[in-house]
């Protein structure tokens, strides 16, 4: 599948130079949504194909929306991950995105995972993309994430793709040990993955405990541990490792009345379904603990220094 020359990874990684961005007193940390619906989920890959995504219940619009409201009410700025299936749609929805301010990012277009795709068919995705999506937007669309955190050691090519397609960072290393993604030996703060420096990575937060990198994110990990646990995790990253933490979410995961997908394995169902009904009050309380940003805000000025870098090449 693999037909470009793979670039190993550095060892060690260049991690640029990076000060975290500081309001009123408090670290500033990035807030993001990676905009899917519930039954586009990795986890429900075995039972709903695409080609059923246009029968079932589609419950992005309103669910995103609430999470639009909840952030207009702490006057909080978000990156929205959104996949180009769903700003074919939806288009107002990906509009009042970005009439509020928020940064609208790619998430590719159907939810493909990178490491699945050849080199080809990543570039006509994430350029598709990124073509519905700014034209939906009126904005350009500079940040990418993977579905399913699917970049890795067997597909870094993808990188130098997506800066020949224009995106200027990405978000898809989960620094972490899980079957269905991770990348356990990157590093926790921004780097360059790959020798020639093509784009920056902006990994997603784990706290480093007992020798191992432990998810703090979101996701998952936000339902499962308690709040108070996780909530001391961000803290850490930010008094002790002294970094912001990117956090990130789905808006499915504030539905606990969503349909159900028959048939999907006990372990599916556990990660999908487990502790929904306390995601939308345990989001709200994070919105009020720490001070909350867009992606490229928070790592401007490392985009910035990526940008004058490369002009000065």
């Amino acid at each position: 599948m693999n037909t470009r020359p793979d670039q190993s990874l550095i060892s060690p990684f260049r991690i640029p130079h990076f000060d975290a961005p500081v309001v009123d007193g408090r670290t500033c940390n990035a807030m993001s949504i990676d905009v899917e619906d519930y039954f586009q989920v990795q986890a429900f890959d075995g039972q709903v194909r695409r080609d059923d995504w246009e029968k079932m219940e589609w419950r992005f619009s309103a669910n995103t929306s609430r999470i639009l409201d909840m952030l207009a009410q702490e006057n909080v700025k978000a990156t929205f991950f959104t996949l180009g299936w769903i700003a074919q749609r939806c288009k107002p929805l990906i509009r009042r995105m970005a009439d509020e301010g928020h940064e609208v990012a790619s998430h590719g277009m159907a939810h493909f995972r990178a490491d699945e795709q050849s080199p080809q068919a990543f570039r006509s995705d994430i350029a598709e993309a990124k073509a519905i999506l700014e034209d939906v937007a009126g904005v350009a669309v500079t940040g990418y994430r993977a579905a399913t955190f699917s970049i890795g050691a067997k597909n870094m090519w993808a990188f130098d793709i997506l800066a020949e397609e224009g995106y200027r960072y990405s978000s898809s290393i989960n620094p972490v040990q899980h079957d269905l993604y991770g990348l356990p030996g990157a590093p926790r703060s921004p780097f360059y993955p790959c020798a020639n420096e093509a784009i920056p990575e902006i990994p997603i937060t784990t706290v480093h405990l007992l020798g191992r990198n432990m998810p703090f994110g979101g996701g998952g990990f936000f339902r499962l541990l308690p709040y108070p646990v996780f909530r001391w995790g961000l803290q850490r990253v930010n008094r002790v490792d002294r970094l912001p933490c990117i956090y990130y979410m789905h808006p499915w995961e504030i539905d606990p009345g969503q349909p159900r997908i028959p048939g999907a394995p006990m372990k599916s169902r556990v990660r999908h379904y487990l502790n929904l009904a306390r995601t939308e009050p345990r989001l709200r309380q994070l919105l009020k603990d720490f001070a909350w940003d867009r992606v490229d805000h928070v790592y401007a000025a490392l985009l910035n220094s990526d940008a004058a870098r490369k002009a000065n090449d």
